[in-house]
């Protein structure tokens, strides 16, 4: 995303709320049937993070693995396997499948019908019609308040998807033309795509983090440092676990110092 000035003001908008899985406390370790040999733990970190479920972006808030590079965000962990009178899809109900379907012709893979990106991981589904969108599209309400703009945005009816500039108009926020659904707003005429409002959703606009267009190395430095993080952690957790509060302080010490030498800090 072009405009970082926004990024003091409040990330907020109207999530869509549906029933979800139940919720578990910060800390708290959960089994995911998409990483049944071990355990996640519930942690906010701001670094940059690939969903090992949707294959998005996300940053802060998500559910992650100790012992190796899983994480998910916590509405892919949590997601319901059935979803009902969605407010984007209100016609049918909407299936959580862990897999997408098949690359056309093993090359491109089908799209977001909300985002208008490629659905390469988890994703709801309606079983009447072709329609399908990321879980965190599904997190998108249909009016939301946008930090850089000063009026609600609302979001306009669908259209043909496999157009690559289907609205004709521009996106006030990447100043592009591109699929997928969007949002206007009907005081002053500004345009922004689904695409370009998912770090209302995602954790990157409460971070601080501009909108990546394909895996970086800046990417995967920051995905490592999480992981480090993440052990960091979830060996604190388990010696409080085990020992309690008086030895925890001992083994932090030692964890630190272990930490720094494997790193090679001063």
């Amino acid at each position: 995303m072009k405009s970082q000035t926004s990024l003091p003001m409040k990330w907020s908008s109207s999530m869509v709320e549906f029933p979800t899985s139940p919720q578990p406390a910060v800390g708290e370790q959960i089994t995911h049937y998409a990483h049944s040999q071990h355990p996640l733990i519930e942690l906010t970190l701001p670094e940059l993070f690939t969903c090992s479920g949707c294959k998005e972006f996300g940053a802060g808030r998500r559910f992650a693995c100790q012992q190796c590079d899983f994480q998910l965000h916590e509405f892919c962990a949590v997601s319901p396997p059935l979803l009902k009178n969605h407010p984007l899809h209100g016609q049918h109900q909407l299936v959580f499948h862990s897999k997408p379907r098949p690359a056309k012709g093993g090359i491109s893979w089908p799209r977001c019908d909300v985002c208008g990106k490629s659905t390469k991981g988890f994703i709801l589904r309606c079983k009447a019609c072709s329609f399908q969108m990321h879980p965190c599209c599904a997190m998108l309400s249909t009016e939301i308040n946008f930090p850089i703009h000063p009026h609600p945005l609302k979001l306009l009816p669908a259209f043909n998807t496999s157009s690559s500039a289907n609205t004709g108009v521009n996106c006030g926020e990447c100043n592009k033309r591109r699929s997928g659904r969007m949002y206007r707003c009907t005081v002053c005429e500004y345009h922004l795509h689904a695409v370009c409002a998912k770090p209302l959703i995602n954790g990157l606009g409460a971070n601080g983090i501009p909108t990546p267009e394909k895996p970086s190395a800046l990417g995967t430095a920051a995905r490592l440092a999480s992981q480090v993080v993440i052990e960091f952690i979830g060996g604190l957790i388990e010696v409080w676990r085990r020992h309690g509060r008086s030895h925890s302080s001992e083994h932090c010490k030692r964890k630190v110092h272990q930490q720094k030498k494997n790193t090679g800090i001063n």
